[in-house]
């Protein structure tokens, strides 16, 4: 009985965390790139063509409120890398370059483009900017499914990774997509229980896996990888599945025989 309690429990906390993500944090893509007008998303179509020579483009924002430190430059690059090979498998977008531009301090103009479209020598740029905010708060932690307690801190992270595709001879948006993503780091504040704590959970996609951070004091880096990692695999499909929807709409929308 008490363990679907604590089941029931769970639920519930999982859709209410669910409620909160949908708008945590907040999108920052339209601070980068120009949103589309509505005489140009009529007007302007996907491209037919094969193999479409693309620079991936990273960058991090960190001007909410509540935005949690960025993935270290090793875990971005790889993070880059494993979209990339993501991207190239499900489109006929071809990337060819990566390009890191870390945090654009707030207030910055946003880069040109179609300008680094040509110095990078390609025709499109798929734009991704990866965001997160955390939260930390007091809870009771249990050893298994017993009663023992003990004291100890769980820190939510949510982690958003956007993307949109530009035409790079004019800059214009032609497609756009986001992934989102939640992750939990409980922590002891009282020794003896390095057993069982810390550990990060997927909440709420995945509440029974447990990952083990590789160190204590490294625990907050690994929450934050492991949420935006799934944040950006999200990202991938949720691209694909815009393109895919996107070219339905354009060929519904041409005249019949």
């Amino acid at each position: 009985m008490r363990r679907n309690q604590y089941r029931f429990m769970w639920l519930v906390g999982a859709l209410l965390l669910a409620g909160c993500a949908v708008a945590t944090p907040p999108s920052r893509l339209s601070q980068y790139v120009a949103p589309t007008a509505a005489d140009e998303s009529a007007s302007t179509g996907l491209p037919v063509q094969r193999s479409l020579r693309t620079a991936l483009v990273v960058l991090a924002d960190r001007s909410a409120q509540e935005a949690a430190p960025g993935l270290p430059e090793e875990a971005q690059v790889r993070l880059a890398e494993t979209l990339r090979g993501q991207v190239n498998r499900g489109f006929p977008i071809a990337i060819e370059r990566v390009v890191h531009l870390g945090e654009i301090p707030v207030g910055a103009s946003p880069p040109n483009w179609s300008d680094l479209a040509g110095r990078q020598g390609v025709d499109f740029v798929l734009v991704v900017v990866l965001s997160s905010t955390e939260q930390e708060y007091p809870v009771s932690l249990f050893l298994g499914w017993t009663t023992h307690r003990q004291p100890g801190v769980r820190r939510d992270n949510w982690s958003l990774a956007e993307a949109a595709f530009l035409d790079g001879r004019t800059g214009r948006q032609l497609l756009r997509a986001e992934g989102r993503a939640m992750a939990t780091l409980d922590s002891p504040t009282a020794p003896g229980i390095s057993q069982w704590y810390p550990v990060i959970y997927l909440r709420p996609q995945d509440p029974e896996r447990r990952i083990r951070p590789p160190s204590y004091e490294g625990a907050s880096v690994t929450l934050r990888v492991v949420s935006m990692e799934q944040a950006a695999k999200r990202l991938a499909g949720n691209l694909q599945r815009a393109w895919v929807e996107q070219r339905e709409l354009e060929l519904a929308a041409l005249p019949g025989p």
